[in-house]
């Protein structure tokens, strides 16, 4: 490329820098400006390019109306790169921009440590005797004159301020001209160490009084917004939405909560973390369109993605293991929206021994354990934005026990019932083949639509959704589902309708679910008959969908499965229940898988 583009970096580099410094930075710039010029076009060489849709100036929005495919840029080099090197050129004595730490291991330390050290220090009072170095991102600078600077660093929603007088620093050997040029080269955005002794102002501010020049440990080469409001933006830039928005940092920190709380929760309970091969031949334990692919040792076998642990944890019981939890991703090669995602993270456990009820019992003692860790542990600020508002996340009133149980056939009667008018309306024998005809007529009577290729298990499932699950606004157990729904769970005849039912429950809040459980089919003659039945139930849509019966688990439960109870949440959902978000890419750290493919596209402009 022309060498015009990045003529205006050399003396700026070259002056500050030592040469070995500056040719590396100046390669660094090189990349740069051929990345600009390769979205622009050859104009790029004779003009200067158009500043992007998304430039944010410190302090301006992104319009809701602007239209960008995500790329970030602060400035153009022509801008911003050159008024940054020049700032930083005038930190004298710093020889290099991204330096190791020179203080002694455990020397440094974060402002919430520091705090914690020191909060009792009274207004006024100076520990002239302990010297400490703290270290964090500049939240802000204030100058009450040339000669007194006050430093805001941050990390982990902790700030501590640095007082930088130069009075005080000139005894350190900082001239004037020094301390002028480091006040006026600090960047929002930037890393900083401070270094000097503990006290707490006249106005009860904890501070650090600096003794001597603050070290630059990493830059800000770009102008920080303080919003943006450009959704495509923020998803490809995971870190400035994290630096610019502290409620997607708290929802973060609830995720983290929530995961250490059901395992500490499981842990109490004598349950074995274990951790089960993600990827094998067969997805197992769930029905759902699997990612396939194949592997260097094995091409002429395909091989599957994880859609669920469930059946490699039973075979865990089945050894002996006893109880087993396993909390990790999960893959199901199916639509994105607001509460879905290919990947997503699940926790599983299964506990010999447990019924039905006892499975019911512990999720409500998990679920108020959990309001009661976030609370203890994320709402010591009363200004925290995640679960600070009523309106927003569970309550506890929300989840004391028992919840509200809805079996799944009666209920269902009871709605249809009145929908048609028909007093006493019963769902057809589903054990018999003209089950899923009657059905199709039902939707037909209902004014429904059908699902997509409405198999028996499809009918059912939409029937629930359109009739049952909307009554589930507070915590809802649904229990009771026909087998054809329930294929892994324990089957018995109902004594009032006569249907063959299932030993399952799942848990609804606000019409969505989180928890499934129920006791497990342990013998393995009626387990391979509900798998045949299973088969039977697939599409054509279903091609991609194994229709093999898994043998090798067949032979397990041969050797003996213990009456178990089984149990199964997403967490990605169990966190946006607590943090009160209503979308799952909020609670992931990347986003969807949407915003994880477009952060791999080329550089678009």
């Amino acid at each position: 490329m022309s060498g015009h583009a990045c003529s205006f970096l050399r003396p700026y580099l070259y002056t500050a820098l030592k040469l070995g410094r500056g040719q590396a930075y100046g390669r660094f710039f090189d990349a740069v400006c051929r990345r600009q010029s390769s979205s622009t076009g050859s104009a790029a060489a004779s003009q200067k390019p158009e500043v992007p849709s998304v430039l944010l100036k410190e302090g301006s929005r992104a319009g809701k109306n602007s239209k960008t495919d995500g790329s970030l840029r602060s400035l153009d080099p022509h801008e911003e790169y050159k008024r940054r090197f020049t700032q930083l050129e005038g930190i004298g004595q710093q020889k290099e921009l991204y330096p190791r730490l020179k203080a002694e291991s455990g020397h440094n330390d974060s402002p919430a440590h520091f705090k914690h050290s020191f909060d009792s220090l009274k207004d006024g009072e100076k520990r002239h005797d302990v010297k400490v170095t703290v270290c964090g991102k500049v939240r802000a600078s204030r100058s009450s004159s040339s000669k007194l600077l006050f430093l805001d660093i941050w990390d982990n929603e902790e700030k501590v301020q640095g007082v930088c007088d130069w009075q005080s620093l000139e005894a350190a050997g900082i001239v004037k001209e020094q301390f002028s040029s480091f006040r006026k080269s600090i960047n929002k955005g930037d890393w900083f160490s401070i270094t000097g002794y503990p006290y707490r102002t006249n106005a009860g501010e904890l501070s650090v009084f600096v003794t001597q020049l603050p070290q630059l440990l990493a830059p800000n080469l770009h102008q920080l917004p303080e919003s943006v409001e450009d959704e495509n933006t923020l998803a490809r830039n995971k870190h400035l939405h994290l630096i610019i928005d502290r409620k997607a940092r708290e929802t973060l920190r609830v995720r983290h909560v929530v995961e250490t709380s059901i395992m500490s929760f499981l842990h109490d309970r004598d349950f074995l973390r274990v951790q089960t091969p993600l990827l094998g031949h067969g997805a197992g334990g769930a029905t759902a369109r699997p990612f396939i692919t194949t592997a260097t040792d094995f091409q002429d076998q395909k091989l599957e993605l994880r859609i669920a642990p469930e059946l490699f944890l039973k075979r865990l019981v089945v050894g002996s293991m006893g109880r087993v939890y396993e909390m990790g991703p999960a893959f199901r090669n199916e639509g994105i929206d607001a509460t879905h995602n290919p990947e997503f993270t699940i926790c599983e456990f299964y506990q010999p021994f447990a019924s039905l009820a006892d499975l019911m019992h512990t999720t409500e003692q998990l679920f108020a354990h959990l309001l009661r860790s976030i609370s203890s542990r994320l709402m010591k600020d009363q200004g925290s934005p995640v679960l600070g508002d009523k309106e927003e996340g569970m309550q506890e009133d929300d989840v004391t026990g028992p919840y509200n149980v809805l079996e799944f056939i009666p209920t269902l009667e009871s709605i249809i019932s009145k929908r048609l008018d028909s007093a006493g309306w019963r769902i057809p024998d589903l054990s018999l083949p003209k089950a899923s005809q009657e059905l199709q007529q039902l939707f037909e009577r209902l004014g429904a639509r059908l699902p997509t290729n409405p198999t028996l298990p499809r009918l059912l499932d939409e029937l629930s959704s359109l009739y049952i699950e909307p009554l589930c606004v507070k915590p809802t157990w649904i229990t009771h589902h026909p087998v054809a729904l329930s294929p892994l769970a324990k089957g018995f005849t109902d004594e009032m309708s006569g249907q063959q039912i299932a030993a399952r429950a799942e848990l609804f809040i606000e019409g969505k679910e989180y928890v499934n459980c129920y006791e497990e089919e342990n013998d393995p003659f009626v387990q391979r008959k509900k798998f045949e039945m299973q088969r039977s139930f697939r599409s054509e849509d279903d091609a991609e969908i194994s229709d093999r019966i898994d043998e090798n688990y067949l032979e397990c439960l041969e050797w003996g499965l213990p009456p178990t109870g089984g149990w199964g949440c997403g967490v990605d959902r169990l966190v946006m229940l607590f943090s009160g978000t209503k979308r799952i890419q909020d609670v992931l750290s990347f986003g969807t898988l949407r915003n994880v493919v477009s952060m791999g596209k080329e550089w678009r402009r």
